[in-house]
């Protein structure tokens, strides 16, 4: 069968779940991994084909999107902040909002001359560490998470990145103290609670890792009080700790700092225009 009547089928097959465009994105993403072909060659060269072998990995991936699990799971791979970065079922795949988080904490830094230590808390697929490490140079970066097939999917992101990140496994909830003082702390910690699980997207709600996704209703701010008062002690006089939220508990992440007494307490808005990011200084 040639590429072109192939990739037609494929995005009829999925047209029920997905508009025209996103399964052709899909279809040309997987093509460029697995035979180095972008949509221009498949315009260019309408009588390649696939071989019988191709057709049965073809359809493999085609089921497994009906079944709506993540192209980025399938592909292994996914691109955060102009770096690529290896995702698996250990880990949330990185949203687009968490880089503008990243890229609100590398515009504060990115300047001072001095060396810094960044503590990237519950760091999942090691995207905000890295990233971090990667564009700030003069950061020693420390990243902590619970989970071990995570700490070991990051670790495996800081040696394609080349870059050290020195990473801990380590239950936060656990913590009453993190041994040293540092001058910026972030976290994207389980912030959607139990009642917001109809809002979740069915490739997300059966795929994504819960322990980094999901709260308890009546204690939907737990990590945070937690990292909150850890930084207290543990941020430096003047440092900063950055947090990705829940769009819905915006005001009550400014009470919860204030009654903290954090200072520059700011809150930002995402792409979507959602509350999504709120820094703050000790």
């Amino acid at each position: 069968m040639t590429i072109r009547n192939y990739r037609d089928r494929f995005v009829q097959e999925l047209s029920s779940q997905y508009d025209a465009d996103e399964a052709a994105s899909f279809f040309y993403l997987i093509l460029e991994k697995q035979r180095q072909l972008r949509r221009v060659d498949v315009a260019l060269q309408p009588n390649l084909v696939f071989s019988e072998t191709e057709l049965v990995f073809w359809n493999d991936i085609l089921q497994k999107l009906q079944q709506e699990i993540p192209i980025q799971y399938l592909l292994g791979t996914t691109s955060f902040y102009g770096l690529e970065f290896e995702v698996n079922s250990n880990v949330l795949i990185p949203r687009p909002e968490t880089e503008e988080l990243v890229d609100w904490i590398v515009s504060k830094n990115q300047k001072t001359a001095h060396k810094i230590k960044i503590l990237d808390i519950g760091t999942g697929s090691g995207c905000i560490a890295i990233t971090l490490a990667k564009k700030l140079p003069h950061a020693e970066v420390y990243a902590i998470d619970v989970s071990e097939g995570a700490l070991e999917t990051a670790q495996r992101n800081a040696l394609k990145n080349d870059v050290y990140v020195q990473f801990i496994k380590q239950n936060i909830l656990e913590t009453t103290d993190l041994g040293q003082l540092f001058d910026v702390i972030v976290s994207n910690p389980p912030y959607v609670r139990n009642l917001e699980k109809q809002e979740i997207k069915k490739n997300v709600l059966e795929y994504e890792p819960h322990l980094a996704l999901f709260v308890a209703d009546d204690n939907a701010l737990v990590f945070y009080t937690k990292i909150a008062q850890l930084a207290q002690k543990n941020v430096v006089v003047g440092g900063q700790l950055f947090f990705e939220i829940n769009q819905y508990l915006g005001q009550e992440m400014i009470t919860l700092l204030q009654q903290l007494h954090f200072n520059n307490i700011e809150l930002r808005k995402d792409i979507y225009g959602n509350d999504r990011m709120i820094g703050c200084s000790v």
